[in-house]
């Protein structure tokens, strides 16, 4: 008799459970929601622009509404960090007494001037053909040292983007120098003068503390900021709404906060961050991945374009570096029995893995996976200025919202802990 009644109990459980999810994730909220983030009025959501400035007041608000905790004990969900802007004034360089294109050398840097030869410290590094151009740029511009890092010309049609990244820097005593060449150099002199300018950036922040494990983390993200606005045509206007590309992602961060915020039983710290700056270099989750001790990030769950159904049609979605961790197994398992499924990320030539803001954290050790949908061989608006809400599937969004609340239940409540991101895995 005891046994039937408790089996009658988790079914009311269940159900209960079942009722909270629909009730508060669903179709006409995820496009209440969808709507504000990625309105013209918005302007594309650029960093530095009026537009991020309102949508980060419009996530501020949800983030009270739902209950959570501000930043740092504070009454504000913004975590405020600047970033330099250096403009390049005058390059001139040579290496072997032979001078080279100033088009081929791109420094990260706050210092005015910068001079450097073989004489000053920097530590000389090389990204060699065949490697990983975006991982091996950010493992420098994140270190810890003075870099010159020699860049095999198999990557010209690449390097001119660094020209972009350096805008925006974080403000540092280190330099990194970046040069395109053949050459090994044994002798060189760089000198480089810049106009440097420092700008506000913000990342919006909501707590919800655990009961008996509020030292341990577990982060549930997306990134805000989008491309800001462009030359209209005919057909479109000028705004990139980013209604995929990210407001998807944030809105499923706002409805699981409120989710989670609800049910209030979790035993591990849940942390909800929306980030900025993530289109001009993921700078947002840089700064928020040195805010924490990552031997206390359990797990995260960055959302990245989950506005459009997968290869595999709806109820599924991928997961960016599922092998690298035991992550996705077990979110796997606490999906069993039902329609949704999550799989291994079916375009790995993209690097999916590193071009998120995941991989700050990660290359941590943090068991830190993006969740997404996108088609990335095939998906029409990326990047476009066609990326709006009437392209987006609501009842699907939702469908995949709750699948990611339901898969993390088994690490929110403390029962499992996934494995870490090894060394030999972040190759």
């Amino acid at each position: 008799m005891k046994r039937l009644q408790l089996v009658l109990w988790l079914v009311a459980c269940s159900a209960s459970y079942s009722q909270m999810i629909d009730k508060v994730i669903n179709p006409q909220e995820v496009e209440r929601i969808e709507k504000i983030l990625s309105a013209d009025d918005m302007q594309g959501r650029a960093s530095f622009s009026p537009g991020i400035e309102k949508a980060a007041d419009f996530i501020s608000g949800e983030f009270k509404a739902a209950g959570l905790q501000g930043w740092n004990n504070s009454n504000s969900y913004r975590q405020p960090f600047s970033m330099i802007r250096a403009k390049l004034i005058v390059a001139t360089d040579t290496l072997d007494d032979q001078s080279l294109e100033p088009k081929n050398l791109i420094a990260f840097t706050s210092k005015t001037e910068l001079s450097l030869n073989q004489d000053s410290g920097f530590e000389k590094a090389f990204i060699r053909s065949g490697d990983n151009f975006t991982k091996e740029v950010f493992k420098y511009i994140q270190g810890d040292k003075n870099y010159l890092v020699l860049v095999d010309t198999s990557f010209s049609k690449y390097f001119s983007r660094l020209g972009g990244f350096k805008q925006q820097q974080f403000k540092s005593e280190r330099s990194v120098v970046f040069v395109l060449t053949t050459k090994n150099p044994q002798n060189y002199k760089i000198y480089l003068k810049h106009e440097i300018t420092e700008a506000p950036l913000a990342n919006l922040v909501g707590i919800l503390p655990g009961k008996n494990k509020k030292n341990d983390y577990v982060i549930f993200s997306a990134h805000y900021d989008h491309l800001g606005t462009g030359k209209p045509d005919d057909k479109m206007d000028s705004v990139f709404n980013g209604a995929n590309d990210d407001a998807s992602g944030c809105t499923a961060v706002i409805m699981l906060a409120k989710y989670f915020s609800k049910l209030n039983n979790n035993e591990r710290t849940l942390i909800f961050a929306t980030f900025t700056a993530e289109e001009i270099g993921e700078y947002g989750s840089q700064y928020f991945s040195k805010q924490f001790d990552p031997e206390k990030v359990v797990a995260m769950f960055n959302i990245e374009m989950i506005g459009t159904e997968s290869k595999w049609g709806t109820n599924s979605a991928f997961i960016t570096g599922y092998e690298k961790t035991d992550m996705g197994m077990i979110l796997e398992k606490n999906l069993a029995g039902s329609q949704f499924r999550f799989y291994p990320d079916p375009y790995p030539k993209e690097g999916l893995f590193y071009r998120s803001d995941n991989a700050s954290l990660a290359r941590q050790g943090v068991p830190a996976h993006t969740l997404s949908t996108s088609k990335m061989d095939s998906e029409k608006y990326y990047h476009t200025r066609g990326d709006e809400i009437g392209t987006l599937d609501m009842n699907n969004m939702a469908e995949i919202i709750k699948a990611i609340a339901l898969s993390s239940r088994s690490i929110i409540e403390g029962k499992d802990t996934p494995s870490r991101v090894t060394a030999d895995k972040l190759r």
